[in-house]
């Protein structure tokens, strides 16, 4: 299983978008199409396609919040691919790629409290949780560098 992370760009946004959640994740993450324009009226947003032998099957877009913090604000694997071990390759993919910032003192990622996955997923990469965000809505948990 060759997985990895690549550029959204023009030969693959559409595949990008065309991804998607089972229905009951919904409520967990933005569509991808959203995350892309995002990304395109904030150049410094970063969007990856994580591929699967070169297709895409999933999707990221990390944001610097600060000189030293970059926040994962979307991270998501088509319904079709979750539980085969794409999203925990692709996490650390991602975590190897953002740790190479300069000046980075810590990496954020934010999740719905009432998904049953999230919280051990990312412990288990040593995400601690830190509290809820200032909307009450997502529980913030970090990775000190």
């Amino acid at each position: 299983m060759n997985i990895t992370l690549t550029d959204v760009d023009k030969n693959n946004y559409e595949e990008v978008c065309d991804l998607s959640v089972a229905e009951d994740q919904y409520d967990y993450v933005s569509e991808n199409m959203w995350s892309l324009v995002e990304s395109k009226f904030n150049p410094s947003y970063q969007t990856r396609a994580i591929c699967l032998d070169g297709k895409p099957v999933g999707f990221f877009m990390w944001v610097p919040k600060t000189k030293g913090k970059i926040s994962i604000w979307r991270f998501m694997v088509d319904e079709n691919y979750q539980n085969k071990g794409i999203g925990r390759k692709a996490l650390l993919l991602a975590l190897d790629e953002i740790r190479q910032t300069d000046g980075l003192e810590e990496i954020e990622i934010c999740y719905n409290p009432n998904n049953p996955v999230a919280k051990d997923f990312y412990a288990s990469f040593g995400f601690v949780d830190v509290g809820m965000d200032e909307d009450g809505d997502d529980m913030i948990a970090i990775i000190k560098i």
